[in-house]
């Protein structure tokens, strides 16, 4: 076998990138853990299996593509209006933090490595970057507070192009034998960053705006479509400046991914998967070309520099950015444990190497490629893999059994999103889960949070934050499928209810089986679906919320009103005190408590009189 076949190792390298990945989420880690340790296992260290020398000139392509598709699905996470009511501190981050992270590395690398100035500043640079590659995967699975997530996530969307492109002009500062070329060098941060902003923009718009319209670009070729003109963004502001084109993908991202493109959410999840691809084939081929010996010859200097940026800078620099703002000092202790550093730090620490080893520095640029590895691989593993600790000992999660996940934005989906909406009294959050893009759109434009998937899938229930939620409501027009998402439900949640919608009159999901597997009955005694999504579409529906005022206590299945034939009703949402749920099987009526019926509008009188006489008043405010 040629283990110098270049093809051989970019095979090696994706499908372990792949593995590795696959393990982790059965493990219930970030995948980023495992990601170097099989790089390195794989590299010529050990198995010598995945040799990337044997890519020569073609590594530093492959890296800066795969760069360019990471960061333009980076941009396109970030939501405008999160990122607006927590600008302050983003910008905070990315500029002061930024240039505090760059002069305490510096200085550490010079006090407790030895370096001289110019190595000791590229280090700098190199090391105030975090990434989205190893930032995201770590917060979908921590749970965070959303403001939390906001600002980490946007840090390292943001900061990942300006410390590239500082590191670039650090670099060329360093090499420059003029004073001409130190200033030329200097003015590289400034244009670089305007070129990429306002090509990122234009093409950003460009991109967008084709996407939104009909005919211009085909459905099935819309994700591929938007790849190309990713890469080409990237590589035409490369070549009109170099090292421009990275900040020209992220701000390219961000246009697009807040523009209503009309299949805005099948691209996100395109990209999601194809950057999941792209993070582990980086992450193996370039920790496989780590050189071991070179990170053990760094000795206790090495550990003491990571240990003062993780202990004593990370913090500085958030105690300087976060001063002033509205986060509590649980959320700043967070943000300052949380900062492992990424892919893009890593490329460039390669790139700098080889520049150096060109200008007779093989040796500093060895050890400054070392000691980025040991930095990233330092805090990928303690930061990122004590993040969930860390962020329940702080308390910076979001709270648990809290909030409702439903799974139809359809017509009767809708409706219980806004009875929960107007029922409850604090402030829990309600996401509907569909993969009808129609249906998708009216319900945002009612005001609710949609997540555009599968609900069967990992990826979709993490965006939907199901693991915190309470309940789980399946209520799609299938009736096994409902009770598979159950299920499902139930293997990812097990502290949340499931409740599934079944139509008692088919022969299809009996009560018993739905009993059986550990969900409950949407309303009690089923739902006949085609008639009440035909009504609510038609307008004939009226919502209005009941107070039960009798002595006697009610099971909502014998309640005489659910099952009468001539006088449709549904009980869609039950409250007692401050609490409020979907009704099923298990609810019990007692006096104070109340019920959002909904029934048709031409039966208003007959069901209020029905109400009445069973010890029923009807309050004043009523369910939009």
């Amino acid at each position: 076998m040629n283990l110098h076949d270049p093809a051989l190792t970019f095979a090696l390298a994706l499908t372990a990138g792949v593995l590795a990945q696959a393990i982790a989420r059965h493990l219930r880690v970030p995948g980023i853990l495992l990601l170097l340790p099989t790089g390195v296992l794989l590299g010529p260290a050990f198995a010598n299996l995945v040799r990337p020398d044997s890519l020569g000139t073609g590594l530093q392509p492959i890296v800066g593509l795969a760069v360019a598709v990471i960061l333009f699905e980076g941009g396109l996470q970030l939501n405008l209006q999160r990122l607006r009511r927590e600008a302050t501190t983003i910008r905070r981050l990315i500029t002061v933090g930024g240039f505090v992270t760059v002069i305490g590395a510096t200085i550490t690398a010079m006090i407790a490595l030895g370096w001289d100035s110019r190595v000791a500043l590229l280090f700098g640079t190199l090391v105030a970057v975090t990434g989205p590659t190893v930032i995201n995967p770590i917060t979908r699975r921590i749970r965070l507070r959303t403001n939390l997530r906001t600002i980490i996530e946007a840090e390292g969307v943001l900061i990942d192009p300006i410390g590239a492109i500082l590191s670039v002009v650090a670099l060329e500062v360093a090499l420059a034998t003029t004073a001409g070329g130190v200033g030329a060098g200097v003015l590289g941060l400034p244009t670089r960053l305007g070129l990429g902003v306002l090509i990122g923009l234009g093409g950003g718009l460009a991109m967008g705006g084709l996407l939104m319209l009909r005919r211009p670009v085909p459905v099935d070729l819309q994700n591929i479509f938007t790849l190309a003109l990713v890469l080409a963004l990237f590589q035409i502001s490369n070549a009109i400046l170099p090292e421009s084109g990275i900040m020209t993908v992220a701000i390219a991202g961000l246009v697009v991914g807040n523009m209503p493109t009309r299949h805005g959410r099948e691209l996100v999840e395109f990209k999601e998967q194809l950057t999941m691809l792209l993070v582990g084939l980086l992450f193996v081929l370039l920790a496989a070309a780590v050189d071991l010996g070179a990170v053990t010859a760094l000795g206790m200097g090495g550990i003491l520099t990571v240990v003062i940026l993780i202990a004593l800078v990370r913090p500085l620099n958030i105690v300087i950015s976060t001063w002033g703002s509205e986060l509590k000092w649980n959320e700043k202790a967070f943000l300052a444990w949380l900062a492992p550093r990424g892919i893009v730090a890593f490329a460039i620490s390669s790139l700098f190497a080889t520049e150096l080893a060109h200008q007779g520095m093989e040796s500093e640029g060895a050890q400054l490629k070392a000691m980025v590895f040991l930095v990233i691989a330092t805090t990928v593993v303690v930061q990122g893999g004590t993040g969930g600790l860390v962020a329940r000992l702080l308390r910076v999660r979001r709270p648990s059994n809290f909030g409702f996940a439903i799974v139809g934005a359809n017509p009767v989906g809708r409706a219980i999103a806004r009875t929960l909406r107007e029922a409850r009294t604090g402030n829990a959050p309600i996401v509907l889960i569909d993969t009808n893009p129609s249906e998708v759109r009216v319900a945002e434009g009612e005001g609710f949070r949609v997540v555009f998937g599968n609900a069967s899938e990992d990826r979709t229930l993490r965006k939907a934050g199901f693991d915190s939620r309470q309940a789980l409501i399946a209520l799609t027009q299938n009736e096994g499928v409902n009770l598979l998402l159950a299920q499902r439900g139930l293997e990812a949640n097990g502290d949340a209810q499931q409740i599934v919608a079944i139509d008692p009159a088919t022969s299809g999901v009996t009560r018993e089986q739905v009993l059986q597997s550990g969900a409950h009955i949407l309303f009690g005694h089923g739902l006949d679906y085609e008639r009440w999504a035909h009504e609510l579409r038609q307008d004939r529906v009226v919502i209005s919320p009941w107070r039960y005022d009798g002595v006697e206590l009610i099971r909502i299945t014998d309640f005489p009103l659910l099952v009468d034939t001539k006088m449709p009703v549904l009980a869609l949402v039950h409250r007692r005190g401050k609490t409020e749920s979907p009704v099923f099987e298990g609810i019990e009526i007692r006096s104070g408590d109340e019920i959002w019926f909904g029934f048709l509008k031409e039966q208003i009188d007959l069901v209020g009189t029905c109400l009445r006489e069973n010890g029923w008043h009807q309050k004043e405010t009523t369910a939009p």
